[in-house]
């Protein structure tokens, strides 16, 4: 079922399908809740799936804090203040997601972004959860190098455009062996991205920048953590992962061979299977 609701003016949508434990999962950059289909074919026979379109993506509007409300109640956009949104901000919209569905605690799952997202949720609000998980994410901060490469695809993105800037970096996100073995599924990724604005995507890209380390989560939460890591993912390498899985306090680890970032599509059965085995432990 699709549904919406209003955060800060603004009209955020979901899916909601299953029945049982709820359990939330967090899309990443340069896609939108369609992107764990699979996953949700899959999981609704177990649980209750709350998976949204985050702000900007899908269907969802944009959040936008130079939105100020004029005496009589209408919107006023004042365009000389910079528009500045956060991964905070993000997992705020989310809890009042939770709040507008009357779920006290559920799962959360979060996908890159949606995992810096998912650890900004736990920082804040730990006794909504009852556990969390990355897939194909990180709780260290962009490095000074990324945080550069960062700005530079902002001004990218800026100067041709959101999807010229998606269309030259999905396909990285991919093992070489899938791209070469399902080019199609590739291109229908890069073809869905033309949905998203370059403002969403430069919003992005600075939340995603200016975030904070997050590895104290992992150190001082007593809940169980998932991580979903791909051999290939350069965008959440390998390396960085293990030095964060051994962190918490219980860690349910599974490294996927021969795997990209997107294990959703390149792996969907062992990723369900993977994510299925953490929800009903």
């Amino acid at each position: 079922m699709q549904k919406t609701f209003l955060y800060k003016n603004v009209s955020i949508s979901y899916r909601i399908d299953g029945i049982g434990t709820a359990v939330v999962l967090l899309h990443g950059f340069g896609e939108d809740s369609h992107i764990f289909d699979q996953q949700i074919n899959f999981l609704k026979d177990h649980c209750l799936l709350i998976v949204p379109d985050l702000p900007g993506s899908g269907v969802s509007e944009l959040l936008d804090d130079r939105k100020q409300m004029t005496d009589d109640g209408s919107n006023s956009v004042i365009n000389h203040l910079p528009s500045v949104i956060s991964i905070e901000d993000y997992a705020d919209c989310i809890k009042s997601l939770l709040e507008a569905e009357q779920i006290n605690q559920c799962i959360m799952l979060g996908h890159s972004m949606g995992g810096y997202i998912t650890l900004s949720f736990a920082e804040k609000n730990q006794g909504s959860l009852s556990r969390f998980g990355l897939i194909h994410s990180t709780a260290f901060a962009d490095s000074a190098e990324k945080r550069l490469n960062r700005q530079k695809g902002i001004d990218l993105m800026e100067q041709y455009g959101a999807y010229a800037f998606l269309k030259n970096t999905i396909p990285n996100l991919f093992s070489k062996q899938f791209k070469e073995a399902f080019p199609d599924k590739v291109e229908s990724l890069i073809e869905s991205s033309k949905q998203f604005s370059t403002k969403a995507c430069q919003q992005y890209y600075e939340a995603m920048m200016n975030r904070t380390d997050k590895t104290h989560v992992l150190k001082s939460n007593p809940l169980p953590v998932l991580f979903i890591i791909g051999t290939e993912d350069v965008a959440a390498p390998l390396n960085d992962l293990t030095q964060q899985i051994h962190l918490p306090v219980c860690s349910y680890i599974h490294i996927i061979e021969n795997a990209g970032h997107m294990s959703m599509l390149e792996a969907p059965e062992l990723l369900n299977n993977y994510l299925l085995d953490f929800i009903i432990a």
